[in-house]
């Protein structure tokens, strides 16, 4: 990344980490996946059960593969040969964990978090549940306020995330959302987080790269 623009995109970090310690939030800047894995390990202790949402950011940071060490108990929604039986149960269970991972769709610079679901269990356990979120958010995600959140979801996410799923929808084909009533729509339970009484509950590592959809 060119260094002014990386310097630019560090500010917007840290003005969104102030934002977040003002909401009972956590948030920290790490500079690389080492350091990523690293700071998860300070927030998360040895054997501790583990859930985690569907990601693209946890998959190309490298944490599926690290969270599916011997140092947790991965409750793992991408194990091979699971069952719609088998998922309900991790959906779940990951409500009780110690930890949830996940990213967001969307996080303002007044440190608002905004995310939509089709199925509503990551949303569900980020806003209750789990001792521990932790959320890994790329630099991409970061957005001015609620209404520029909402757009993003609408022309980049929900999108990337059809054509990636593949669920039937017209924005799988359209590449923009159309408010569509289709069966396997992905836009189902919008959530926005604007403060935490559980203070310390949430923890954000940014990245300053781009990560996800």
């Amino acid at each position: 990344m060119d260094k002014n623009l990386n310097f630019v995109n560090e500010k917007k970090i840290e003005r969104t980490i102030k934002a977040l310690e003002k909401k009972n939030m956590h948030g920290y800047l790490v500079k690389d996946q080492e350091e990523l894995i690293r700071k998860i390990e300070e927030l998360v202790k040895p054997g501790a059960t583990v859930g985690i949402g569907g990601s693209m950011t946890l998959f190309e940071t490298g944490l599926i593969d690290y969270l599916r060490t011997d140092r947790y108990n991965l409750l793992d929604r991408y194990k091979e040969g699971l069952t719609g039986a088998d998922m309900k149960n991790i959906f779940r269970q990951s409500l009780l964990a110690d930890a949830y991972f996940a990213s967001t769709n969307a996080i303002t610079e007044n440190g608002e978090l905004y995310n939509v679901d089709g199925n509503g269990n990551r949303v569900a356990a980020m806003l209750y549940g789990p001792d521990k979120v932790i959320l890994v958010v790329g630099v991409n995600k970061i957005v001015k306020d609620e209404e520029e959140a909402i757009n993003r979801v609408k022309n980049i996410a929900a999108p990337a995330n059809t054509k990636r799923l593949s669920p039937k929808t017209p924005c799988e084909i359209t590449g923009q959302c159309i408010d569509c009533s289709s069966e396997g729509r992905i836009c189902c339970e919008y959530t926005t987080i604007k403060m935490q009484r559980s203070k310390g509950r949430i923890h954000v590592i940014f990245l300053n790269e781009e990560y996800g959809y």
